[in-house]
């Protein structure tokens, strides 16, 4: 009597992949940035990132804590984000006056392309910055770009065309506030002044007003 052979067993299902630990974490931080620009950290749901972020609930706390924790990473990572990119401008591979230059345009364009920076700086000054007192990295992400604006003015001063002592950081402040403001105020401004300030026109008129005042001010006579 002929022997009968088993049947074949289909091979067993792949076991689903663990849920990559970084993607994740990315992910939710991008639905986290954007809730928290557009309904600012009181507004803001945990639900709605969650959704936003195709992950459960649950996650968000396991990574991050809780609502304010995750406000907080939001914050470091939108820091993160601009002083890379501010790293990239080679600002002590060029002449002083085209560093300074490109830290304006740099700073301006930047600002256009990412509304979400400007919205949570507007909300975590709401809560006078107690979210990033509270960060272990905050100020060792902008000294590097301290210490590289203090050594353009520094070989400015010593090939005799940038005026003395001028602090670095007040510097900073005021470019980034002549483009924070215009920005920030452009639809109150607009209707004011009765004039698009967000027109192509006025944002290439804008950049020119604020380089010619940032190098008139450093440039000596």
């Amino acid at each position: 009597m002929p022997t009968r052979k088993a049947p074949r067993r289909a091979p067993p299902a792949p076991e689903p992949r663990p849920r990559d630990a970084d993607r994740s974490q990315g992910e939710i931080l991008d639905a986290a940035t954007a809730e928290f620009a557009a309904f600012g950290l009181g507004g803001a749901r945990v639900d709605r990132i969650a959704e936003r972020a195709g992950v459960n609930k649950r996650l968000i706390y396991y990574y991050f804590g809780n609502k304010e924790d995750l406000f907080r990473a939001v914050l470091e990572r939108a820091y993160e984000g601009i002083r890379g990119e501010e790293r990239r401008l080679n600002m002590s591979e060029v002449d002083p006056i085209e560093a300074i230059r490109r830290l304006i345009a740099f700073t301006w364009n930047y600002y256009l392309a990412h509304p979400e920076f400007l919205t949570l700086l507007n909300s975590e000054n709401l809560h006078r910055a107690r979210h990033l007192k509270k960060s272990a990295g905050i100020a060792s992400m902008n000294s590097p770009l301290v210490q590289m604006l203090a050594e353009v003015l520094e070989r400015g001063h010593k090939a005799g065309i940038f005026r003395a002592g001028v602090d670095p950081v007040q510097l900073y402040i005021s470019i980034a506030g002549l483009a924070y403001f215009y920005l920030g105020n452009c639809h109150t401004l607009s209707a004011v002044f009765a004039r698009d300030l967000l027109a192509t026109k006025a944002k290439v008129e804008r950049l020119s007003h604020m380089t010619d005042l940032v190098l008139g001010y450093l440039v000596r006579d």
